[in-house]
């Protein structure tokens, strides 16, 4: 198996470097680099009436996942699916722009090409009863559907309180592993 192409870890570095991100971020977070998905389907709409897209085998585990919650009058909303890199980029120049620091906005959002919504298999989920991502969502009935049944569909949470990788809590980040 081959690592990811020279030109894209050149590119994400560039990135790094325009951003202010240290050299080391990926080595300290702990977070190994992510390949944006060349193959996405729709799964629907997300909650601001955007596409929202997935890969197929993600897209797939989503769609029956999500009508099994139905089945137990459960409704998980999809917030957002696949992320480029150019849109990763994008959040945090707004944020920096707004005078956040770095070392605060990667506390809550990845670096270009280190998110796992690049890889197309990673889903922010919201419930109607909660502000969307907001940690309220871990007291809805909906994350704790998700956490009894997301990982009989191949669903688990990323970042839980004090994960690895430094991340602020997110309840409602979940990635399909297959």
């Amino acid at each position: 198996m081959s690592g990811p192409p020279p030109e894209y870890i050149t590119r994400i570095a560039k990135i790094g470097e325009e951003l202010g991100i240290r050299a080391d971020y990926a080595a300290q977070r702990q977070l190994p680099l992510q390949l944006e998905a060349v193959e996405l389907n729709s799964i629907g709409l997300d909650d601001a009436g955007r596409d929202c897209l997935l890969t197929p085998a993600a897209g797939a585990a989503w769609q029956n996942m999500r009508t099994r919650a139905l089945a137990y009058g459960i409704e998980l909303v999809p917030l957002s699916g696949f992320r480029s890199v150019d849109r990763q980029t994008e959040i945090i120049r707004g944020k920096l722009a707004l005078g956040e620091s770095i070392d605060e906005i990667l506390k809550s959002i990845a670096a270009p090409g280190y998110s796992e919504h690049h890889s197309g298999r990673a889903i922010d989920i919201g419930a109607r009863d909660a502000l969307p991502l907001e940690e309220v969502f871990a007291t809805t009935p909906a994350y704790a559907w998700l956490s009894r049944h997301g990982a009989h569909f191949g669903f688990r949470m990323s970042y839980p309180r004090n994960n690895r990788h430094g991340f602020v809590y997110e309840p409602w980040h979940w990635c399909w592993q297959g």
